[in-house]
């Protein structure tokens, strides 16, 4: 009898496929501070957590609280961090997203207001505040998308740091190996064409090529939903369209 195919064995939610809990240090989110507020922080150190690949900044405030953040580019031990609607609009201050000029670049947004940032938080990303409407303030992300939210929500001048990560290379599959695990991540993958047609959809042949068409659909029972699931357009027609938003662009 041959194994289940990764994608239910995935499915089923066993440890390989979980990020790692341990190591954790604190959840990293803004301080539960009113809008109406003014605080000044001082950087006090700056930590790796387990999974995250941006550096974590432990500020304490003027109240004597201390906060864990996402580090903007430049942070430094001793840089001091501004919280509030009056808050000048400079790297590393935190302030609403109403009194955030268009054109600036922000990270560490909130997505509902007091949730303590759920938006560009992972190293090296960054979004732009387009434009202040009544409707709220548009945000453009770095997939080139628009989001709307509320102008009482919170956000960060700047980028986030740690963004040459991936510019270095891992040497050896063991270190990739613990890197996939602290994220969550199966690692080796094995390709469904090089299997053997008992053990993947795609295998089997004398060739490696899947010998049918890729897509399939929503509703496909798991053994056999791999490959192109539900796709809107695929072929040459979904190149074509891809090219044309490039030149929009």
């Amino acid at each position: 009898m041959g194994k289940r195919t990764l994608v239910r064995r995935r499915g089923r939610g066993g440890k390989q496929f979980r990020a790692i809990i341990v190591g954790k240090i604190a959840p990293a989110k803004y301080p539960n501070f009113r809008l109406e507020e003014h605080h000044i922080g001082k950087v006090v150190d700056i930590v790796h957590e387990r999974g995250r690949n941006a550096p974590l900044a432990k500020i304490q405030f003027d109240n004597g609280r201390y906060s864990l953040i996402p580090a903007p580019e430049g942070t430094m031990v001793g840089n001091t961090i501004e919280v509030g609607t009056s808050t000048v609009a400079r790297a590393g201050n935190i302030l609403a997203l109403e009194s955030v000029p268009d054109g600036t670049v922000v990270c560490n947004i909130e997505k509902n207001t007091g949730d303590g940032g759920k938006l560009i938080k992972t190293a090296g990303s960054s979004a732009v505040v387009f434009a202040h409407s009544p409707e709220g303030v548009t945000i453009k992300f770095p997939s080139g998308k628009f989001l709307t939210l509320n102008q009482k929500c919170r956000a960060m001048i700047g980028t986030v740091a740690g963004g040459g990560h991936k510019e270095k290379p891992f040497l050896k599959a063991g270190t990739r190996a613990k890197y996939m695990q602290a994220h969550g991540r199966l690692y080796p993958t094995v390709r469904g064409i090089a299997q053997a047609a008992v053990y993947h959809p795609h295998g089997g042949g004398r060739h490696q090529h899947i010998g049918r068409q890729s897509s399939v659909g929503r509703t496909t029972p798991p053994g056999r939903k791999v490959g192109n699931i539900a796709p809107r357009k695929t072929g040459r027609g979904r190149i074509k369209d891809i090219h044309q938003q490039q030149r929009q662009r």
